[in-house]
C-alpha cells in the first residue's frame, strides 16, 4: 500500500515536473514575443498560463501591456486591475497606464485616484504635473465640446483604416483590408495584414468613394502608412517599415522599426524612394506632416533627445533639398507619454494626438497654437465627439470647408481603426480683442491722430491705426495669452512703447496709453519732479548723504536749471515719523542741505536755490508715529515720506 501510494506520488510530482517545465517554456516564449512586440501571440500565451492557475508581477505587467500597446484599452484595463489586485510594488508607470485603462471604460473616479498615486511616486513627470494642474479636465474638455458632427466615412472594412491625408481631390490612408492576394504577410504585433496605401475621391459633403489601391511602387510587403504630399502633388513623404531597395533593416534587438521615405513622380509613376537622412535602425520616425508654406516637416519619434515614449519634432527643409538638425518641439507639447501623428494646419495650429495630456482615455486629439517664435500656446483638448474613452488619432481638416478625417478605434467600428467623417461647427478658438486709449499725461485729455502700431514678440508690425476723436483705438481680433508691443507717435510728444499679454480667455484687452509733451510748460509754484516725471529723491534712513540712485534724479534737475538759467528752486526734504519730531526736522534739514550742496558743486549758483526740512510734518500717507513713536506702516510706506520736493519759486 505504501509503495503504492508512494508510485502515485511520483507520478502526481513527475507531472507537476512537466507542466512546471512546460509552463516555463510557454513564459519564456511569451516573454519573448513579448519583446519583439508580437503582443497578440504573447497575449494567448500568456492567458494560457493565467487559466492554468500560474501568475507574476512580471507577467500580469506584460499581458497588461500586451493590450495596452495594441490599443485595447479594455482588456488593459482587466489585466492591470489583475496586477494591482496581486501588488501594488509596481513603477509608477503602471499607475499611470491603468488610469489610462480605466479611462477607457469611463471609470474616471479610479482612474483620478491611480493619478492622485501617480503624482505621488512621480511627481517630476510632466503628466503629473498635468493633472495636478488640471485637475477639472473633465470639465474643461466638456466645455471644448459639441462643435463637431461626426460619422463613419464608409470607407472602412473588416480590418485596420487610418491615418488619412489630402493629395488633391482625394483622400489617403493606410488600410490592412485584405485584397484578396495570393499572398498576405500577417503583422505579429497586430494580427492583421500589413498595410497598404489606398485613396478615395471626396465627393459632396466629404463623402467618400470607394477606396482603390494607391502609390504603386510606395507599397511594399511591409507596411506603409501616413502620407503627406506637397500641394504640386508631385512629392511625397511617408512611414514604412524599415525596408529599401528589397532589404530590411532591424535594429540590435532584431526588431524592424519605422522610417520616413520620400518619393517623387516621374512619367506618372512614384519613383527615387529614398530614406530621410535622420532615420535609424535603433529608433523610430513616422507620421510626416507639412507646414503650410512647405518649409518644414513635422513627424513623430523616439529618437535621441525625446522626453517620453514618443516626441514631436521638425525640421527645416532647405531649398536645396537638404534637411537640418531635426528640432524637439518641447514640453508644451511633449509630455513622457505617447505624442503622434501631427497636422498642421495653414492658420498656425498643430493637431497631433496624445495619451499624456489629460484626456477622455487612450489617445485623444489636442491642438495648439503657434506663435511667432515658433513656440506654443497651452494644448486644449478638442473634446468629445471627436475624442472618445478610446484611442483617436489622425487629426485632418480642410481650413476652408471644416470637414475633415479623424481615426478612433471607439465602439461602433467596423474593423480594429475606423475612420470618420466629420464637419466643425464651430472652432475651438479663444478670442481676444486689442482696444485701447491714448490721452494726454499732465491733463487725461484724449489725443486724436496719434499713430498707434501692434508688432508681435519679435516687433514684427502687425498692424497700424490712429487714434479716432476720443483718443480710441481698435487692432481688433488678437491671439490669446500672447506677447504684444504697442508703440505710440504723435507729433510734439515722446513716442512711447508699451508691452501688453493678451488675457487666456475669451474677451477684450485694453490698454492705456499717456504721451507726454515734448516740451512742457511749467509755472511757478509747480514741483519741477512732478512737471518733469522726475522720481523722488530718496534717502536711506537716518543718513542724509546722496544715494547713486539719487544723483540720477538729481542730475535731471541739474539739467532743467542749467537749459533755464533765471530758473529759481526751493528744495523741501522730508522724513518719515520715526525718531522725534525734533531730530527728524533736524534731518531733512542736513538732506536739504545735501541736496543743494550736490547742485552747487555741480554749477548752480547757490542763489538760485532755498531749501528747508520740513521733516515728519507733511507725510503723504497715514504712516505717523505720534505720540508714541510708533509705526505698523512697512519699510516701503515710510520710505516714501522720505523724499525731496522742487518748488520753482521764479522763472
Amino acid at each position: 500500500m505504501v509503495k503504492k501510494n508512494r508510485i502515485i506520488y511520483l507520478v502526481v510530482a513527475c507531472l507537476v515536473s512537466v507542466c512546471m517545465s512546460s509552463q516555463k517554456l510557454l513564459k519564456s516564449k511569451a516573454d519573448q514575443q513579448f519583446n519583439k512586440f508580437a503582443y497578440v501571440d504573447a497575449i494567448k500565451t500568456y492567458e494560457r498560463i493565467f487559466a492554468k492557475g500560474y501568475k507574476s508581477k512580471e507577467m500580469l505587467q506584460k499581458l497588461g501591456d500586451s493590450y495596452y500597446f495594441k490599443a485595447d484599452l479594455d482588456n488593459a484595463a482587466k489585466w492591470y486591475g489583475e496586477l494591482f489586485a496581486f501588488t501594488q510594488v509596481v513603477a509608477p508607470e503602471y499607475y499611470y497606464r491603468y488610469a489610462q485603462s480605466l479611462k477607457a471604460i469611463k471609470d474616471y473616479k479610479k482612474a483620478n485616484e491611480m493619478l492622485v498615486k501617480f503624482n505621488q511616486k512621480n511627481g517630476n513627470d510632466l503628466r503629473a504635473k498635468l493633472a495636478t494642474a488640471q485637475k477639472d479636465y473633465l470639465a474643461q474638455i466638456k466645455k471644448n465640446s459639441g462643435r463637431y458632427t461626426i460619422e463613419n466615412a464608409e470607407i472602412n472594412s473588416e480590418y485596420s483604416d487610418y491615418g488619412s491625408t489630402f493629395s488633391g481631390n482625394k483622400v489617403v490612408f493606410a488600410s490592412a483590408r485584405d485584397t484578396g492576394g495570393f499572398f498576405n504577410k500577417r503583422h505579429s504585433w497586430t494580427g492583421e495584414n500589413f498595410t497598404n496605401l489606398y485613396s478615395a475621391k471626396i465627393e459632396e459633403q466629404g463623402a467618400l468613394s470607394t477606396p482603390e489601391r494607391f502609390g504603386g511602387a510606395l507599397n511594399s510587403k511591409f507596411n506603409e502608412s501616413t502620407p503627406v504630399f506637397t500641394k504640386d502633388g508631385k512629392t511625397v513623404f511617408f512611414t514604412r517599415n524599415n525596408f529599401l531597395n528589397k532589404k530590411k533593416g532591424k535594429d540590435a534587438h532584431k526588431t524592424t522599426l519605422l522610417k520616413l521615405y520620400k518619393a517623387t513622380i516621374v512619367d506618372d509613376k512614384w519613383s527615387n524612394i529614398t530614406e530621410l537622412p535622420f532615420n535609424s535602425n535603433e529608433y523610430s520616425v513616422a507620421h510626416p506632416a507639412l507646414s503650410a508654406d512647405e518649409k518644414t516637416l513635422y513627424f513623430a519619434s523616439n529618437m535621441i533627445g525625446t522626453l517620453g515614449q514618443s516626441d514631436l519634432f521638425k525640421v527645416a527643409l532647405n531649398s536645396d533639398g537638404s534637411y537640418g538638425k531635426p528640432v524637439n518641439l518641447g514640453t508644451t507639447i511633449n509630455t513622457e507619454g505617447r505624442e503622434t501623428f501631427p497636422m498642421v494646419t495653414n492658420e498656425n495650429e498643430i493637431y497631433f494626438a496624445s495619451d499624456g495630456h489629460p484626456g477622455l482615455g487612450g489617445l485623444d486629439v489636442f491642438v495648439a497654437k503657434e506663435q511667432a517664435d515658433g513656440s506654443y500656446q497651452k494644448v486644449e483638448n478638442v473634446g468629445e465627439p471627436i475624442n472618445s474613452s478610446k484611442d483617436d488619432f489622425a487629426y485632418l481638416v480642410n481650413t476652408s470647408t471644416r470637414i475633415g478625417y479623424v481615426t478612433s478605434n471607439r465602439d461602433g467600428g467596423q474593423g480594429g481603426d475606423d475612420i470618420y467623417r466629420f464637419k466643425e461647427t464651430k472652432k475651438l478658438e479663444c478670442e481676444q480683442f486689442l482696444t485701447g486709449v491714448v490721452t494726454h499725461k499732465e491733463t487725461g485729455l484724449p489725443l486724436s491722430g496719434a499713430r498707434v502700431t501692434l508688432s508681435d514678440a519679435n516687433y514684427k508690425v502687425l498692424q497700424e491705426v490712429l487714434s479716432d476723436k476720443e483718443g480710441e483705438f481698435n487692432f481688433g481680433k488678437v491671439d490669446c495669452g500672447t506677447k504684444y508691443y504697442i508703440k505710440t507717435e504723435k507729433p510734439e510728444y515722446n513716442t512711447l512703447e508699451t508691452a501688453t499679454i493678451t488675457q487666456e480667455e475669451s474677451g477684450k484687452s485694453f490698454v492705456s496709453v499717456e504721451l507726454e509733451k515734448i516740451q512742457k510748460s511749467v509755472q511757478t509754484g509747480d514741483d519741477l519732479a512732478k512737471a518733469f516725471d522726475i522720481k523722488i529723491i530718496y534717502f536711506d534712513l537716518d543718513k542724509s548723504f546722496i544715494r547713486p540712485d539719487a544723483a540720477v534724479e538729481l542730475a535731471k534737475i541739474l539739467d532743467v536749471m542749467e537749459q533755464n538759467p533765471t530758473m529759481e528752486i526751493d528744495v523741501r526734504s522730508h522724513t518719515d515719523c520715526r525718531q522725534t519730531a525734533k531730530y527728524n526736522r533736524t534731518l531733512s534739514n542736513k538732506r536739504a542741505k545735501s541736496t543743494i550742496m550736490w547742485l552747487v558743486e555741480k554749477g548752480i549758483a547757490k542763489s538760485r536755490l532755498t531749501g528747508k526740512g520740513y521733516g515728519e510734518s507733511q507725510l503723504v500717507n497715514d504712516c505717523g508715529c505720534e505720540p508714541t513713536n510708533e509705526s505698523n506702516c512697512t519699510e516701503e510706506q515710510h520710505q516714501a515720506n522720505r523724499r525731496s520736493e522742487f518748488i520753482i519759486t521764479k522763472l
